[in-house]
């Protein structure tokens, strides 16, 4: 089965003035798009939960799915799928058919911030809903972090300083609660496109996000 909200979200939430109103003047400008804050998609019960930063303008905030319809989610879900992790290679609507298996995809930041840039109090803010769905997991869960905002917010989630543990592409880190935070470049096209991150880099650190889950081929 699989879900698309996490524990404690709020599909009407305004606690952020600026990113509220800006949903609000996106709507007007795009009537069809979701323009709300995005829930979470995959396994009700995963081993590994996927943290991005926030909703692409034409992507999740448009399909109401996280990286779905935008760049940044082709190279996810191909990867996910080659792991047996997906029904298949490509997210492209809502209501296509696509299932996860053993892992759910969530957000740091649930609304689509200006220029696709969340200001610090808005991640602080939203980092609640972060919080009740990893404790709602449990311990035992594997959280792979795609960039550093993903990373930060992780361990804020859990109480942990944010010093003490290093964001580094494949770095792996076991916090004291036991929870496993692995961390990823974000696949974004600007890391893509200027080869910071390679399909074969984000396969390798995926699977073994998906190993350390007890999850893939």
């Amino acid at each position: 089965m699989n879900s698309n909200d996490g524990a404690g979200f709020d599909p009407n939430c305004r606690r952020c003035p600026r990113l509220a109103t800006y949903l609000d003047e996106v709507r007007a400008e795009h009537p069809a798009y979701h323009a709300r804050p995005v829930p979470a998609f995959g396994d009700a019960a995963p081993r590994l939960l996927i943290v991005g930063l926030a909703p692409g303008y034409h992507g999740a905030n448009a399909t109401g799915r996280p990286f779905t319809g935008d760049y940044a989610g082709i190279l996810l879900y191909e990867t996910l799928h080659a792991l047996g992790l997906a029904s298949a290679p490509a997210s492209l609507h809502r209501d296509d058919g696509l299932t996860l298996s053993g892992c759910r995809i969530t957000n740091a930041v649930k609304c689509l911030p200006p220029a696709n840039k969340p200001m610090g109090e808005e991640i602080r803010s939203c980092n609640r809903f972060l919080a009740a769905e990893i404790e709602e997991l449990g311990p035992e869960l594997v959280v792979f972090a795609l960039g550093r905002i993903a990373h930060d917010a992780v361990l804020r989630a859990r109480g942990e300083r944010l010093a003490a543990w290093r964001f580094g592409h494949g770095a792996e880190h076991t916090l004291p609660d036991g929870l496993v935070l692995v961390d990823s470049y974000h696949c974004s096209r600007y890391n893509t496109q200027t080869r910071r991150l390679t399909p074969d880099m984000f396969m390798k650190v995926t699977a073994r996000a998906a190993e350390l889950a007890g999850l893939g081929r």
